[in-house]
């Protein structure tokens, strides 16, 4: 087969890479589809750019993505490289040969400024992402202004200025791409388990500019701050 391409090793199909984003999981819509349980819908997205690719997690499945056995949230591909999606296995090929670092990552090392407000549309955003299922798509604008008692309109308006500052390009699955960077960024995570005891650096009060009926069950790190 001519250009990149990923071999799943259970059936021996082979699919050619797209030319922008290869999505991965056991939804009827991908274009990888693999039908271990421990897939999720939507899984991970192999993404090309020129003659380079890379394999990025989604984050909301439990059993993550794997390469050469190692868990990884976004990485440069090397031609032979061994994927695991939970716990289906597949071979990237076709990859143009290159000396690149296999320890490559590219993820941002900063989180660009953000507004409280900011803030608060993102912890929505992630906090069904979040929660102890195997797999949950993040709040969608309408559920986010049902959280924050705001308009529809102006979440959208939040959402379209966090996508600018993540750098987070227009195409499907965009809010589950911007909640996978800001997971994998540590702006958002989950607080420890109900009677685990917290670390004492955890602050405990919630944030006074949230509205009273919001109950906050994450850490929101305001990277302003330090």
């Amino acid at each position: 087969m001519d250009g990149p391409f990923i071999r799943i090793e259970d059936s021996g199909a082979v699919v050619a890479l797209r030319e922008d984003v290869t999505t991965v999981g056991r939804g009827d819509a991908v274009d990888v589809r693999l039908s271990d349980p421990s897939v999720s819908r939507l899984h991970a997205e192999i993404v090309r750019r020129g003659p380079y690719a890379y394999v990025t997690d989604l984050g909301l499945s439990r059993n993550g993505t794997r390469v050469n056995g190692r868990l990884v949230a976004r990485r440069v591909l090397d031609d032979g490289d061994v994927l695991t999606f939970g716990s289906a296995r597949c071979r990237v090929g076709g990859i143009a040969r290159e000396d690149i670092t296999a320890e490559i990552e590219l993820r941002r090392s900063a989180a660009p400024e953000l507004t409280r407000r900011e803030l608060d549309v993102l912890t929505s955003l992630c906090r069904p992402a979040l929660s102890d299922e195997a797999f949950v798509a993040p709040a969608t604008a309408r559920e986010i202004a049902s959280d924050l008692v705001v308009t529809e309109a102006a979440v959208k308006q939040h959402l379209l200025r966090l996508y600018q500052k993540f750098r987070i390009p227009e195409g499907t699955n965009r809010r589950v791409r911007l909640a996978n960077e800001v997971v994998a960024l540590g702006l958002v995570r989950p607080l420890p388990p109900t009677g685990r005891p917290e670390p004492s650096h955890t602050p405990q009060a919630q944030p006074e500019d949230l509205p009273a009926n919001v109950t906050i069950r994450t850490e929101v790190h305001d990277r302003r701050a330090s």
